[in-house]
């Protein structure tokens, strides 16, 4: 590809030079030439009335009009941007500071440490540039197409300055700029490649299913022996070259991208229609007579139009922007009024339009109208010298093409773009699970399943264990996260679909998402700017690093000058790729797995004492009536803290013997000394861990922590937003509940905030209790959280999917009894599970001829033994005191909820067990006769 490119860049300069000097093509344009079908006719062409003279002419023009940029056009279409990019001239030129290392560089000062880096300029993302380039890229375009008509159409000599002024232009932006720089911000042929290989070329490659990393035409390096490596920078995001598609649903929505394309087929009808408006005929633009006129800058200040045999006084050189801009108006106006029409015909059916669908079949059928359009004309005078039947051929051949295209663009959509994204990701999962599925796919292979295909096969392999299922998904969801495909708030409904191919419920997937918090805190931050391109960059300098590692490796015993030379070759990688001291930090961490795993063990250490101090920042005075929310909270807290203990044994199993170790048990052991012995044996780490460290872990170490549960409010209050911005939606409400206890004007606040339209229903409900407080509040003003509060704290319901306590929830109904009041009496039929939450209640068992009384608190599950088994009651329930609050969950709703949820299921019969032999033991020694 680098010798093509150097091919064409050396054609298309030496078209340019011609213009200036070129004694040898007249000659086949003269009238007497004995061959050429080139030689000027002696017909007359007419321009407003009067007959054009000619005389033999140069070439180049004709050849860069008539041949060069309608190839472009067809390119674009039929093989994408990615054979484009890689080949145009202009590209490959821009690149040329960067091949001699002359880039500009800034400075990076990094807030935390002071250090200073150099690091290569890039377009920032909030900049004016970056937040308009696609105006000033169609600005220059519409510049372009006016000045072809007024200014460089014919005359060679001003056509030269142009392109040699664009010339030295993309050169500038390459040293000002690392990157494409040039293609993404400034190129004025961007609009075009646009609308003409977006979302797809026919041709073109799906880079969201490519099997390797470097996809399309996104930049990359040769390497000496041979093989190609990422140099991408991330100079744009999203980034065309990386994935045409996935820049092209990034934008759909945007109104600059509307006018982008419709103002795009304004501006070429209006550039073509223009030449008969003028001329008053066709025959002036058909005989190609435009590209050889010797007088072109001297009909600036001549009439403009010529309409009904007339002549219009408008100068050419005011009517040419007018009518040219005029146009793109009007495109604009009338795609926006299609995909009006279109959404009203929709909403008169009944149904909902969908705005992106619309848009982008508008936009494609505009695309198809407008490349044909475009080829009704582009190259004509040259195409009318070939024989008919090549004539005929030539545009069969486009309308198929372009008919072709149209039909695949037809059915893409957004969700079929991440259904094919996401099974992409799921089969490089199944890839490294290393499983046996050759013999179930009848001699194909993981990469020829269409995407349903791979979730189909997903079901029926035998060794694909829940276990592996889960471990796959978050394979999946961790690759999206780090790519900014999803984010934490995003990922519930863009998995959707997966999850339901998978049978993976949405508390799994919310468990999976704090899990990937525990191991990589940065993967949930909200203000953390992830992207696909970062990532492509960040695996550039990896492996240009690694390249950098291993010959000095094959080089130890140099001297000092070639260690020198080392360490500018490695401050050139850091300030190509941009890389920071954090991120070079992760890349240095992957490179050694040990220096991973200890980087990740410092990491979560960290993170443990905020855990505790949330735990004290909980236990406010001011909450203490509380109790339930607050026993949610704590039973939260204690999960994510055997998480990060999990996730720091993991680290320790990993580094084995390694020096660092006994300093991280120590810190470990002072940390949590009373944590750590209990989940050691309980999970069996002394088995995975080393003896030594095993030992160290199973008895307690340091001394247990003791300090005063008495925090200030505003810490409480600090800890709690952390809550209320967190991905459960349970959590998120439980926390703005004690927010409104402490500081109802805060809650307000956060309400306003965090209960919008898109939040999940229990946050908006609450969101809608906090606002219309008048008082105190109290837990039974909010029904929906009370519910699932006190399902989530009963033993019976601890800990299960969040949603499964949302399926019980939804059913279940409060009941308030007097002191007295029978709740259920012996030989009914249970037809609810019954939770006790507020008050006593008496319980007369009743076993044939023995009886016995037992009193329950609340947090018990009542009659749970007749429910699981349908039943009728052999015990009687009383109400012991006033006010007697029980939660009843319909019995259908239970066993939906056990037939969905085999986790569950299995906690409640471990339970149920316990529960029998107690009330054996119970029933057996002090019965009441």
């Amino acid at each position: 590809m680098h010798l093509v490119r150097w091919g064409l860049t050396t054609g298309w300069l030496l078209i340019i030079v011609s213009l200036l000097y070129d004694p040898f093509t007249p000659r086949f344009t003269e009238p007497d030439h004995p061959w050429s079908p080139l030689r000027l006719p002696e017909t007359c062409v007419s321009v407003q009335g009067t007959c054009l003279s000619e005389t033999p002419y140069p070439l180049g023009t004709t050849l860069f009009w008539g041949l060069v940029v309608p190839s472009g056009i067809f390119i674009l279409l039929v093989f994408g941007h990615e054979l484009w990019r890689r080949i145009c001239p202009l590209s490959f030129l821009s690149q040329i500071p960067r091949a001699l290392g002359l880039q500009r560089q800034i400075a990076k000062l990094n807030p935390k440490t002071g250090e200073k880096r150099l690091q290569l300029a890039k377009v920032p993302a909030d900049s004016w540039l970056g937040q308009h380039y696609s105006r000033l890229q169609f600005g220059w375009l519409f510049v372009g197409l006016c000045g072809r008509i007024l200014f460089f159409n014919a005359d060679r000599l001003v056509l030269f300055a142009w392109l040699s002024f664009t010339i030295v232009c993309a050169i500038a932006v390459g040293w000002l700029y690392g990157g494409k720089s040039w293609c993404q911000y400034f190129c004025p042929m961007a609009p075009v490649q646009s609308v003409f290989s977006t979302p797809t070329g026919l041709l073109g490659s799906k880079a969201h299913m490519a099997s390797t990393p470097i996809t399309q035409s996104m930049c990359r390096s040769v390497q000496p022996d041979g093989s190609e490596q990422s140099a991408c920078v991330a100079c744009q995001q999203p980034c065309i070259d990386i994935d045409a598609e996935r820049t092209y649903w990034a934008k759909l929505p945007t109104p600059a991208f509307a006018f982008e394309r419709y103002g795009y087929v304004g501006l070429v009808f209006g550039y073509f229609v223009y030449y008969y408006l003028y001329a008053g005929n066709w025959e002036y633009y058909f005989s190609g007579i435009w590209l050889r006129q010797d007088d072109q800058l001297a009909q600036l200040l001549r009439p403009g139009l010529f309409l009904f045999g007339q002549p219009i006084d408008v100068p050419k050189l005011v009517a040419v922007p007018v009518f040219l801009g005029l146009c793109t108006w009007m495109g604009t106006l009338a795609g926006r009024a299609i995909e009006s029409a279109l959404r009203t015909q929709v909403r008169r059916r009944g149904a909902e339009p969908d705005r992106d669908r619309i848009r982008h079949r508008v936009f494609i059928v505009a695309t198809y109208l407008v490349f044909n359009f475009f080829f009704l004309f582009s190259a004509r005078h040259l195409i009318r010298l070939l024989p008919p039947w090549v004539q005929y051929l030539y545009e069969l051949i486009l309308v198929a093409v372009s008919t072709l295209w149209l039909y695949r663009a037809w059915s893409r959509s957004p969700d079929l773009y991440g259904r094919e994204n996401l099974a992409e990701r799921f089969r490089k999962q199944l890839t490294r699970l290393d499983l046996d599925v050759g013999r179930y796919l009848d001699g194909r292979s993981l990469a020829d399943l269409g995407t349903e295909e791979v979730y189909v096969l997903a079901k029926v392999l035998p060794g694909f264990t829940g276990q592996k299922r889960l471990e796959a998904y978050k394979g999946v969801v961790r690759e999206a996260l780090e790519e900014g495909f999803v984010n934490a708030a995003s990922s519930l409904e863009v998995l959707k679909q997966m999850r339901l191919s998978l049978g993976i419920s949405d508390g799994e997937h919310r468990t999976l998402l704090e899990e990937l918090g525990v191991e990589d805190p940065g993967l949930l931050d909200p203000d953390s700017r992830r992207s696909l391109e970062d990532q492509i960059r960040l695996s550039g300098y990896r492996k240009s690093l690694e390249r950098l590692m291993l010959v000095q490796r094959l080089g130890e015993g140099a001297g000092a000058g070639e260690a020198g030379s080392d360490g500018a070759a490695l401050q050139a990688l850091r300030r190509e790729y941009g890389i920071s001291s954090r991120e070079e930090e992760q890349v240095l961490d992957d490179l050694s797995p040990k220096a991973a795993a200890i980087h990740k063990v410092e990491l979560l250490l960290g993170r443990l004492p905020a855990l505790t101090d949330g735990y004290r920042a909980l236990h406010q005075s001011a909450l203490r009536h509380q109790s339930a929310v607050l026993a949610l909270l704590d039973d939260r807290l204690q999960l994510r803290k055997e998480l990060t203990l999990r996730a720091i044994l993991d680290g320790l199993v990993t580094l084995q013997e390694d020096p660092a170790v006994p300093a991280l048990v120590q810190r470990l052991q002072a940390i949590a000394p009373l944590a750590l012995p209990e989940l050691v044996r309980r999970e069996g780490w002394e088995r995975r861990l080393p003896s030594a460290v095993a030992e160290a872990l199973s008895h307690p170490g340091g001394e247990a922590p003791s300090c005063s549960l008495e925090v200030p409010v505003d810490e409480t209050l600090s800890f709690l937003a952390t809550l209320v911005a967190d991905s459960s939606p349970t959590l998120a409400s439980a926390g703005l509940f004690l927010t409104a206890c402490l500081d109802a004007g805060r809650a307000r606040a956060m309400a306003a905030k965090r209960g919008g339209p898109g939040a999940p229903a229990l946050l908006r409900q609450t969101a809608r209790a906090v606002e219309e407080l008048a008082g105190p509040p109290e837990l039974r003003g909010f029904p929906e959280l009370e519910k699932r509060v006190f399902l989530a704290i009963s033993d019976f319901f601890r800990r299960s999917d969040a949603d499964t306590l949302d399926a019980l929830a939804a059913q279940a109904d409060m009941r308030t009894f007097a002191k007295g009041e029978l709740i259920t009496e012996a030989g009914d039929t249970c037809r609810e599970l019954l939770l006790l939450i507020e008050g006593r209640a008496r319980v007369q068992h009743r076993d044939g001829e023995r009886t016995w009384v037992e009193d329950l608190q609340p947090g018990r599950v009542l009659d749970e033994l007749q429910v699981l088994t349908h039943s009728a009651s052999e015990s009687t329930i009383v109400a012991e005191a006033d006010g007697t609050r029980l939660l009843a969950v319909p019995v259908d709703s239970f066993d939906a909820v056990l037939e969905r949820d085999p986790d569950f299921a299995r906690r409640v019969l471990e339970l149920e067990s316990g529960q029998l032999q107690r009330l054996m033991r119970a029933g057996g020694a002090s019965p009441v006769r």
